[in-house]
């Protein structure tokens, strides 16, 4: 039996161990399929903006607001789990986020894999392992020399970010998997001491509250945009040594300051340490360890800042043998069995991916989720607070929801079919066409009230400098 949009949102609420008379105040509407999936994609995308919503209103009620109103309709909620698709830039077409040889191809054995290679290193380090040229025809002739299994194990040798085709089953009975199956969704852990530290009455949910967001490309930035979308000053820390996919910049950059630092340079690392002085909440998704080795442990920060809401964004999760393994949805998609099941319901042999990059946008709600409702735990028993997110737990609940009959025979909801759900602002980059939030809250609307700026456009300092 399928899990109900209401059923999904609830247990959402109890990973977060909020206030169940908070559900009370929430309206849900519409119904699966409203994207071609066999999966509720649309349930997913509806009980995790509505959960984000619902703990925002419930915070601001906890602030001395008064008890209001979250709406959530599944339409609105599908179309901005694919946001970064109906993004439009001086009204031209977004320009293509995948590069020229990602993509799933056959190995030599028979069995898939599917390449990530959008930035520049991943791309030139597969090239380097399969020693052929940049184009699909090479790549795909170059895998037939090699067997799946024993090139994703050489791609993560090198760093790089492949992964292999496998059912349900051979991800049930894949050590990873194991590992996963008995986490909640998410994680919540009161991580060090520090006294109450409720927040004064405001306009907004989270008027008031920093966030360093450490994160790129879709999953950890939506998060932090769901956050600023709600008030919190959200400054976006990037390095100007990695790289970045533009469309996206401008798509999750909504409602934050934009700033780079070099974490490995004395004076880059000396500014993210005193910002974290004044923060309350800590972004990050950096490769499992990274920040470690830098002092930005979670430990570390709560020691030194006791009351901090420290988040850790992973692919696989923070437990098991790939626990330090590098991945993005589309992989984690691949490699976790929702590939193989898509393209059973289609009934075709090639990988088919779901029809939106549903377990980034989903993780992206459970941080804005796991962080609002760190805010309240803080406020009421004190103590440092570690939220951890992964995609792969994510895809789990996903998979928990059900699955959808005839569902992947839905039509695919095209740019002129979400026109009403669109809004328009200005950006560093042009005139912004973008998906509006699909959580309506009846008293303190969601809003940016920042535009999408290049990166590194803003200082590294807070709005103000006092409490």
């Amino acid at each position: 039996m399928n899990t109900s949009p209401i059923q999904a949102l609830t247990e959402l609420w109890q990973a977060a161990g909020l206030d169940p008379a908070a559900l009370d105040h929430v309206r849900l509407t519409g119904h699966d399929p409203v994207l071609p999936s066999s999966f509720a994609v649309g349930t997913a995308a509806q009980a995790s903006i509505a959960a984000a919503g619902l703990a925002a209103a419930s915070l601001w009620q906890q602030r001395g607001g008064a008890w209001q109103q979250v709406a959530v309709d599944m339409r609105h909620a599908a179309a901005e789990f694919r946001s970064e698709r109906y993004l439009r830039v001086d009204d031209a077409p977004s320009p293509e986020l995948w590069d020229a040889i990602a993509g799933a191809y056959r190995c030599g054995d028979g069995r898939w894999v599917r390449l990530h290679t959008n930035f520049p290193h991943h791309r030139d380090g597969v090239l380097a392992l399969l020693g052929c040229a940049h184009d699909r025809a090479s790549v795909a002739a170059a895998l037939q020399d090699w067997n799946a299994q024993a090139f994703e194990d050489a791609a993560a040798e090198h760093g790089l970010v492949v992964a292999m085709l496998r059912s349900f089953d051979e991800w049930d009975a894949h050590p990873q998997g194991r590992a996963l199956a008995g986490l909640p969704v998410f994680t919540l852990e009161k991580i060090g001491d520090a006294p109450r530290k409720p927040l004064p009455p405001s306009a907004r949910p989270l008027s008031g509250v920093r966030v360093l967001d450490l994160t790129r490309i879709i999953a950890g930035p939506v998060g932090g945009r769901t956050l600023a979308a709600h008030g919190a000053d959200v400054l976006l820390v990037t390095s100007p040594k990695l790289p970045s996919i533009v469309p996206l910049v401008i798509d999750t950059g909504r409602g934050k300051r934009s700033c780079q630092l070099d974490l490995t340079d004395a004076a880059g690392h000396a500014t993210l340490a005193h910002l974290i002085g004044d923060a309350d909440v800590f972004v990050q998704g950096y490769h499992p360890g990274g920040l470690d080795r830098l002092g930005f442990a979670p430990a570390t920060l709560a020691e030194r800042h006791p009351g901090i809401v420290y988040v850790s964004l992973s692919a696989y999760g923070h437990v098991g043998p790939w626990a330090g393994r590098r991945g993005f949805d589309s992989l984690v998609q691949t490699a976790s069995g929702f590939n193989h099941a898509e393209a059973q319901a289609a009934g075709q042999d090639e990988p088919l991916p779901l029809p939106a990059q549903a377990l980034d946008h989903a993780a992206g709600y459970l941080i804005a989720l796991g962080t609002i409702a760190a805010l309240h735990h803080r406020a009421r028993e004190g103590g440092s607070w570690h939220v951890r997110v992964s995609l792969a737990q994510t895809g789990l609940w996903l998979r928990r929801l059900g699955r959808i009959d005839r569902g992947i025979a839905a039509p695919d909801p095209t740019l002129a079919m979400v026109q009403d759900l669109l809004e328009d602002c200005p950006s560093g980059f042009g005139p912004l066409r973008a998906m509006s939030h699909a959580a309506q809250l009846s008293e303190t609307p969601a809003r940016w009230t920042l535009p999408s700026v290049a990166l590194g456009h803003d200082h590294a300092e807070w709005l103000t400098h006092q409490r």
